[in-house]
């Protein structure tokens, strides 16, 4: 079987920068708190402040359950 490769494809990643960000100052997480509290979004805020105070990753955050608190 002949198979042609087609080589015109951008990469997904070009012109992002990918990679490790830098970590929030504290008057960012102030920030978002305050938003999230306004906003009423109560369990955001509490997703937030737990990921802020344990210091778990998004992927981490995701795989909770209430017994695990």
């Amino acid at each position: 079987m002949d198979t042609v490769a087609l080589r015109n494809r951008s990469p997904w990643n070009e012109g992002i920068l990918v990679g490790q960000k830098r970590p929030l100052q504290p008057k960012n997480v102030w920030s978002i708190r305050v938003r999230l509290e306004m906003s009423g979004a109560t369990r955001e805020l509490a997703l937030f402040n737990l990921a802020i105070d344990s210091k778990l990753r998004a992927c981490d955050l995701a795989k909770l359950r209430v017994e695990d608190l």
